[in-house]
């Protein structure tokens, strides 16, 4: 599996790279848990910043990280966690002077509408639960903070002969959904956008805050449009979409 998500990580680049580009084209790398709210924020965006075209590169956080680094064009880089962005601006790769907090989330217990009822993190032990999906731990946000809360309950030994590793948190979001796995951890706000396929069994006090920072890549030939996105998420509308989707304030 390895070698399988570093070539589609290649092929991915590769695609990146050979994208026409237009003078006024936009690329912002961002989380998949923000993936309908940031289409409408671009969309707001491009009205505001006639002539504008913003493209979208959702995916995990660790995995966006990897494609800049390996020069994937972005001028923007949103992340789900503090850690990935604090390895990027450790890099050089983005510019620590753009980079602010722009919304929060929660982690929650989810599993299938049509699943053997689960009441809590302590049921997932049961023999009813014989599969848990979470973000893989080593590129998916979701995934360390879920390990982190699984840890601090002595609960990780025991329930990872259960997990199903998924690349990102919409990921694990589909295998509930399909009913492919019996639970799993995902953001509240990854959650409400299926809320007719998954019920949520009950939302989980993370080690750390669910916090989400954004800043202009240092190689962007769009400096001063991306900082306007940036400042854009930020802002006014920015702000009230996230809101609308269920994100918290930084």
């Amino acid at each position: 599996m390895t070698f399988l998500r570093a070539l589609a990580a290649l092929v991915l680049i590769s695609l990146l790279l050979t994208l026409p580009a237009h003078a006024e084209d936009l690329i912002v790398s961002a989380a998949a848990s923000l993936t309908n709210a940031f289409k409408e924020i671009g969309a707001e965006f491009e009205k505001a910043q006639p002539g504008s075209k913003v493209v979208f590169n959702f995916a995990a956080s660790g995995p966006l990280l990897q494609q800049i680094e390996n020069g994937a064009p972005a001028d923007v880089f949103a992340s789900a966690d503090q850690e990935t962005l604090d390895k990027a601006a450790g890099k050089k790769l983005v510019d620590s002077a753009t980079r602010r907090n722009f919304a929060s989330n929660r982690l929650v217990l989810v599993q299938p509408k049509s699943g053997t009822p689960v009441r809590g993190i302590a049921d997932l032990k049961g023999d009813t639960v014989k599969r848990i999906g979470i973000g893989n731990p080593a590129s998916v946000p979701v995934g360390r903070y879920t390990r982190d809360v699984l840890q601090a309950e002595n609960l990780w030994g025991t329930l990872e002969p259960k997990f199903i590793n998924a690349d990102s948190v919409r990921q694990v979001l589909d295998y509930v959904s399909r009913g492919e796995v019996d639970a799993g951890f995902v953001y509240s706000t990854d959650a409400a956008i299926a809320r007719d396929k998954v019920n949520v069994v009950t939302t989980v006090a993370t080690q750390r805050p669910v916090l989400y920072p954004i800043a202009v890549v240092t190689g962007s030939k769009q400096a001063g449009l991306a900082d306007a996105f940036v400042g854009f998420v930020a802002g006014t509308t920015g702000q009230a979409i996230l809101e609308k989707y269920g994100f918290g304030k930084p």
